[in-house]
């Protein structure tokens, strides 16, 4: 969450429809200007499309006797990721500098800049990817979102898991905060699985909203004793805004026959569904949504949203942080319809999906995290 403070210290910043860094990206042109050649290519016209060997270079030999040339067997070579608007954004569109390890902070020098998810259960199929935003890179600053991917729960009761968060930009261990907010959360609602599970056969928002405040909270204070140990042991002060996050967590049953789903989130971002080659979004206000007075993990967790949804095969699911949900909102509807185009069909392949995942649009240069979910029709 780039630049953004926790809830009462920044009203504006990260919302739909806002940028989410308060650097002036115009501003750095006279920086990018000594960047080595060739450092800004023109990125493709469509990010959906794939570059093909022109006709002249393909085996003129009768298929069956054909044999791939070494240079250009299997290649696709798609460019820098496309851009909305009139010219892509100021920053270059590739990893800068990582973290060092002479900084102190091991887990942010070790962590990548990219992660990439996927899986295929049953008929839904997941594709997930969390990039490290432009702004971070430039900064040499870690990723501060963080995502998982897995199952939960019994055979006759299981769920898809699929958790992304938001690491708060002020917040100095938010990118630790974010990291074990996703996996302890999903340790916790796994021993919730039989009773979430019976809640949404059941369709009982209530229950589904007691369920998720208390593995929430119990994640939450799990967390908060482990990092005020450390603290001690590293004889340093310990504050629950230091690993500030946000959270959101979707849940699907594997069995086709159960049709809703529940989103528990804390926070900026959420869920969108893509019906009829348009996004909705997918945990609005009200509708069974329970109000939140916290914006962040783990200093507040006694009331998470919950949000209970239906949906039907052939339309995608789409959980991520402000860093997707911020530019897939805003007024140039350019941006959401690119990516429109390019998951409305089959699930794509992981490669292709990151690609796609990683669209830019000028003044959005925060971390992104994206978790989609295909479900075979």
């Amino acid at each position: 969450m780039s630049h953004e403070g926790i809830h009462g210290t920044d009203g504006g910043a990260g919302r739909f429809g806002a940028p989410v860094s308060t650097h002036g990206v115009d501003g750095i042109d006279a920086q990018t200007a000594s960047l080595p050649p060739g450092i800004m290519a023109n990125p493709p016209a469509d990010p959906v499309t794939r570059a093909i060997p022109p006709a002249a270079e393909q085996d003129p030999r009768p298929e069956e006797h054909a044999e791939p040339s070494a240079d250009t067997a299997g290649e696709v070579l798609r460019g820098v990721p496309g851009h909305t608007g009139k010219r892509p954004p100021t920053y270059p569109p590739h990893p800068l500098r990582p973290p060092s390890v002479r900084g102190g902070d091991d887990f942010a020098a070790f962590s990548p800049s990219v992660l990439l998810d996927g899986a295929t259960v049953e008929r839904l199929t997941v594709r997930a990817a969390s990039v490290r935003g432009d702004s971070h890179n430039w900064e040499g600053t870690c990723r501060q979102d963080a995502m998982t991917v897995t199952r939960i729960g019994p055979p006759e009761a299981e769920m898809l898991l699929l958790a992304v968060a938001d690491g708060v930009g002020s917040a100095k261990y938010s990118h630790i905060g974010s990291y074990r907010a996703t996996r302890q959360a999903a340790v916790h609602l796994d021993r919730e699985a039989e009773g979430i599970h019976a809640a949404l056969c059941a369709r009982d928002a209530t229950e589904l909203s007691a369920i998720a405040n208390k593995a929430i909270a119990g994640a939450g204070a799990e967390l908060r004793e482990g990092w005020e140990r450390t603290a001690r042991h590293e004889n340093r002060p310990y504050a629950d805004g230091d690993y500030a996050t946000t959270l959101h967590v979707l849940l699907v049953p594997t069995d086709a026959r159960i049709r809703d789903r529940v989103v528990f989130s804390v926070g900026d971002g959420g869920l969108f569904v893509l019906r009829e080659s348009h996004w909705h979004h997918g945990n609005p206000a009200g509708d069974g949504v329970i109000d939140t007075r916290t914006e962040a993990l783990p200093h507040a967790y006694s009331t998470v949203k919950s949000t209970l949804l239906r949906t039907a095969p052939g339309e995608v699911l789409l959980l991520g942080t402000d860093g997707i949900t911020n530019p897939l909102t805003q007024k140039d509807p350019e941006f959401a319809q690119r990516l429109a185009r390019a998951w409305g069909g089959a699930a794509p392949p992981l490669s292709d999906f990151l690609w796609q995942a990683q669209t830019r649009a000028k003044s959005y240069d925060d971390d992104r995290t994206v978790v989609c979910v295909w479900e075979e029709a």
